[in-house]
């Protein structure tokens, strides 16, 4: 019988890797939650709740969607994304219109207002926090190295 071999198991790791990742997880946790909460400080420089931020920049990223659509993108329920939709239009930021390919849905599409809130949310969210733009340069090739294999790193 010919065929690749089975892959190994995964390692376990040593109680001292474990407590370290935990110790380093934590810190993240605190420094992108309660030192530098960025959906805080988008929600309040735009006067929106977090989530309502969330639909206009998928809006943002994937143009205009149908209202099941952007419910799936935000991980939803059709009613719950109608609410949101329904608020965002009220403000001018969204707006609603017939379907070509479906005349029993709609299309949401940002306006020009919405796009611009958009367009801020992403800039607030960009932007590092203090603790990381202070960091030394070779802390911080360290950190951004880190980073990026952690995020092309597929979860096990």
């Amino acid at each position: 019988m010919t065929g690749t071999p089975p892959s190994p198991a995964p390692a376990v790791p040593s109680a001292a890797s474990r407590e370290a990742a935990e110790r380093a997880w934590h810190n993240l946790r605190v420094l992108l939650h309660e030192r530098s909460d960025k959906r805080r400080e988008v929600s309040e420089r735009l006067g929106l709740s977090f989530f309502r931020v969330k639909a206009l920049r998928r809006l943002l990223a994937h143009g205009p969607l149908t209202l099941r659509g952007l419910a799936d993108a935000l991980l939803t329920d059709r009613p719950y994304a109608t609410l949101v939709v329904d608020a965002l239009e009220r403000r001018g930021l969204v707006e609603r219109t017939p379907n070509p390919a479906d005349r029993r849905s709609k299309i949401v599409t940002l306006t020009a207002e919405g796009r611009a809130t958009a367009e801020e949310a992403e800039r607030i969210l960009a932007a590092p926090p203090p603790a990381v733009l202070g960091l030394p340069p070779e802390d911080l090739a360290a950190l951004d190295r880190i980073a990026a294999h952690l995020v092309e790193t597929p979860d096990a």
